[in-house]
C-alpha cells in the first residue's frame, strides 16, 4: 500500500541510453541487427538440430533449448528498446513494466541453470561415455529443462512481485533502458534493505549452483581427459568443452560483475553499458561461439546448403530439359 500523500504513477519513463537524435539513429541500426542476428541464428540452430538425425543426442538437445531460451531472453528486452529509439518519450505503463521484468528474469534463470545442465551432461558424457545414453535418457533431459524453466518461472514471480510492492513517489523515471531491479529499487522511496537482502540471497543460490555444478562438472572433466592416452582424444574431448566453457565464462561472469558486486561502486550509466551486453549481445554470442567452434553444426549446416545447392541446381537443369 502507498503512503496516503504519495503520488501513484500509471507508467515509468526510461532514460534510455542516450538523450541525442543521432546518437539513438545509430543505435537503433546496430541493435536492429543485432537483433536480427540473435532471432535468425538461433532460430537457424534449433532448425538445425531439428533436422539432422546426427544431431538428435542430449547435448543438442540442451543447445536447442538453450537457442530458444536466448530468443525469448533477448526479445523480453530489444522491441521494447528498439522503439524507444524512434520515440520522443520511452514510456512504459507499469504493469508493462512488471511483465517485462517478469519475462526477462525468467529467461534469465533459465539460461544460467541451462548452462549447469549442459555442463552435466559434458561431465556424464567424457567420465561414464559407456553410461551416457542410459545416464542421460529422453526423460531425464525432459524433466531437467523442466526444472530449469520452473526454478525460472517460480523466482521471477517472487521477486517482480517484491519489487512492484514498493512505493514509487517521487520520481518515475527510470536511469535505464528496461525494467531492471537496481534501477527501480534505486528509484523506491520505501525502505528496500529486505528486499536487496533477499533478492541478493536468492540470486546468489541459483547462481552459486549453476556455477558450483559448473566447477564441479569441469574439475572431474579435466581429470579424465588428462588421463586419457590419446592426444586425438584429449584434442576432441577440449573442443567439444570449449565453446561450452565459453559461453558460461562470458555470462557468469557478467551477472557476477553486474549484481555481485559492493553497491557503493554501482554507477547507473556504467551498469547500462553492461546491461546491453548481457541482455542483447550475449543471446546473438552463443549461436555464433556454438557454430564456429563445434565440427558436428558445421558439417550439418554443410549437409543443409549442399543438400538445398544441389536440389536448386536439378530444379533447373530439369527445367532446361
Amino acid at each position: 500500500m502507498a503512503p496516503e500523500n504519495c503520488t501513484v504513477f500509471t507508467e515509468f519513463i526510461f532514460v534510455g541510453l542516450s538523450r541525442r537524435r543521432d546518437v539513438q539513429q545509430g543505435l537503433f541500426v546496430f541493435f536492429l541487427l543485432v537483433y536480427g542476428i540473435t532471432v535468425i541464428a538461433n532460430l537457424g540452430m534449433i532448425l538445425l538440430i531439428k533436422v539432422d538425425s546426427r544431431l538428435h543426442t542430449p547435448m543438442y538437445y540442451f543447445l536447442s533449448n538453450l537457442s530458444f531460451c536466448d530468443i525469448c531472453y533477448s526479445s523480453s528486452v530489444s522491441p521494447k528498446m528498439l522503439a524507444d529509439f524512434l520515440s520522443e518519450q520511452k514510456r512504459i505503463p507499469y504493469n508493462f513494466c512488471a511483465m517485462q521484468m517478469y519475462f526477462w528474469g525468467t529467461f534469465a534463470d533459465v539460461e544460467c541453470l541451462m548452462l549447469a545442465v549442459m555442463a552435466y551432461d559434458r561431465y556424464v558424457a567424457i567420465c561414464n561415455p559407456l553410461l551416457y545414453t542410459v545416464a542421460m535418457s529422453k526423460r531425464l533431459c525432459t524433466q531437467l529443462v523442466a526444472i530449469t524453466c520452473m526454478v525460472g518461472l517460480v523466482d521471477s514471480a517472487v521477486y517482480t512481485t517484491l519489487i512492484f510492492r514498493l512505493s514509487f513517489c517521487t520520481s518515475n523515471i527510470i536511469n535505464h533502458f528496461f525494467c531492471d531491479i537496481p534501477p527501480l529499487l534505486a528509484l523506491s522511496t520505501s525502505d528496500t534493505s529486505f528486499h536487496e537482502m533477499l533478492l541478493f540471497t536468492v540470486g546468489s543460490f541459483i547462481l552459486g549452483c549453476s556455477i558450483i555444478t559448473v566447477f564441479l562438472s569441469y574439475s572431474y572433466i579435466i581429470f579424465t581427459i588428462l588421463r586419457m592416452i590419446s592426444a586425438e582424444g584429449r584434442r576432441k574431448a577440449f573442443s567439444t568443452c570449449a565453446s561450452h566453457l565459453m559461453s558460461v565464462a562470458v555470462f557468469h561472469g557478467t551477472l557476477l560483475y553486474m549484481y555481485f558486486r559492493p553497491s557503493s561502486s554501482y554507477s547507473m550509466d556504467t551498469d547500462k553499458v553492461t546491461s546491453v551486453f548481457y541482455t542483447v549481445v550475449i543471446p546473438m554470442l552463443n549461436p555464433l561461439i556454438y557454430s564456429l567452434r563445434n565440427k558436428d553444426v558445421k558439417g550439418a549446416l554443410k549437409k543443409v546448403m549442399g543438400s538445398e545447392t544441389t536440389s536448386g541446381c536439378n530444379n533447373v537443369f530439369n527445367n532446361k530439359k
